[in-house]
């Protein structure tokens, strides 16, 4: 039986926040070379979302592969995000827009469970109360973690309760940016 990674990528404070108290993220230093040395990490063929974080990609990057005016690079993240399966959780939305997404249908456990056991990586961007559920659940395998250099005071974390899992880190990159980049994989229980 083939048993494919759940990688989480997230962008946190250096206080451990992945959004502000009312869900902002205006505080996130945006680096080119962080997403790329990400994206050379993993090459998950699905992204998983929330809700919010699939409304937030699809208002913005929904658009930007067909946009003449946009810059090439952000054109062909589009595309290739554009082709990648999309999984959005929800309890709220009856249908999804953005090409090749879909609604994850069943119990968010018992479906991802299904899915490590069926295709490719799959990867979670944001979607912290994703993360939670299947954190405490044993069931992610690798974090890609960004530390932004911003203290947000408050805020959402991917964390909490009495969630334990021991971590290596598998390695650490810092940029010019003050972004540290961390590769952490789950080690078993």
């Amino acid at each position: 039986m083939v048993v494919n990674r759940i990688i989480v990528y997230n962008q946190i404070s250096l206080d451990g926040f992945f959004a502000g108290p009312n869900g902002e993220i205006d505080w996130f230093v945006h680096d080119p070379a962080v997403v790329s040395t990400a994206h050379d990490i993993y090459r998950s063929d699905t992204l998983l979302f929330g809700r919010v974080t699939y409304q937030l990609f699809e208002s913005f990057w929904g658009h930007v592969a067909d946009d003449e005016s946009a810059d090439p690079a952000l054109r062909e993240a589009a595309r290739e995000l554009d082709g990648l399966t999309k999984l959005v959780v929800s309890r709220s939305l009856s249908e999804t827009t953005w090409v090749n997404s879909s609604l994850l249908a069943g119990d968010l456990i018992d479906e991802t469970r299904r899915l490590k056991e069926e295709g490719g990586d799959i990867a979670i961007f944001g979607s912290g109360s994703i993360v939670k559920q299947l954190a405490a659940r044993d069931l992610i395998d690798e974090y890609l973690i960004i530390v932004t250099p911003y203290i947000c005071g408050a805020g959402k974390t991917m964390f909490e309760g009495d969630l334990r899992a021991r971590l290596r880190l598998l390695r650490s990159w810092d940029f010019e940016s003050g972004n540290i980049l961390l590769h952490y994989e789950r080690l078993a229980p």
